[in-house]
């Protein structure tokens, strides 16, 4: 039988001396997925503002199809369009075809501002499920911050589908895990509960998206431009 779900902090991530004494009452949660370019940036610069205010934090695994299909299916006829629209003229007087561009070009600043590789998979979007799942297993073997960091790598910077075993074999062995343990346990129904429930749970406390994390437990933010709003929350706590 499964025990309890070890909690995640990256205070233990820091080197001595660069993290402030970790402080159980301001808490942080961070719902994510890796399928996200923008959580992938979230999570990245997120590491500087737990080491700086010593937030307890829970690092929570959804699939965030699950969330857009509940609760903002619009966002796929938003995807579609930008994407139609990235070969339109300046000339479209839907303006379409400028903002698909500038799209581009602001992912590409803020990967360039956090030192970041994130190019244009060919798979997009990408079934991230069996991903998202590994991250229990992950966390089970203490290596949960390793295998997140590696997925996003993978995928973003290396352009390769996550959906694939063999690709999530080879995070899972670049991490030291055992990749057939992982393998078969992300088939299972213990884990494809745990993601379940946080999905749904995302879901019933107001998410809509990734990455949404939530300070002192209903002060929600949504976004990799909103964590200088969560620093400040976390200060206030």
């Amino acid at each position: 039988m499964l025990g309890p779900m070890p909690r995640s902090d990256l205070a233990s991530m820091a080197s001595p001396g660069d993290a402030v004494a970790a402080r159980p009452s301001r808490r942080l949660e961070f719902f994510f997925d890796c399928s996200s370019p923008w959580t992938y940036l979230a999570f990245h610069r997120v590491q500087d503002v737990i080491r700086a205010t010593g937030a307890e934090v829970s690092w929570r695994p959804v699939l965030v199809g699950g969330v857009f299909n509940a609760v903002n299916r619009g966002l796929y006829e938003q995807r579609s369009r930008m994407a139609g629209a990235l070969g339109e003229s300046d000339s479209e007087t839907s303006g379409a075809g400028r903002k698909a561009r500038y799209y581009v070009k602001d992912l590409a600043d803020w990967a360039r501002l956090a030192g970041l590789r994130i190019g244009q998979p060919p798979v997009f979007p990408v079934n991230s499920v069996r991903a998202m799942r590994g991250c229990f297993v992950a966390e089970e073997q203490g290596r949960l911050l390793d295998w997140v960091r590696a997925v996003f790598e993978k995928y973003w910077g290396d352009l390769q589908d996550i959906s694939q075993p063999e690709v999530l074999a080879a995070i899972a062995a670049g991490v030291g895990l055992d990749a057939d343990a992982l393998l078969a346990a992300i088939e299972t129904r213990p884990y494809k509960d745990r993601l379940r429930a946080n999905t749904d749970e995302l879901i019933a406390r107001g998410g809509f998206g990734s990455p949404t994390m939530f300070v002192g437990g209903d002060d929600m933010y949504f976004g990799n431009d909103r964590l200088e709003l969560v620093r400040a929350a976390l200060e206030r706590s």
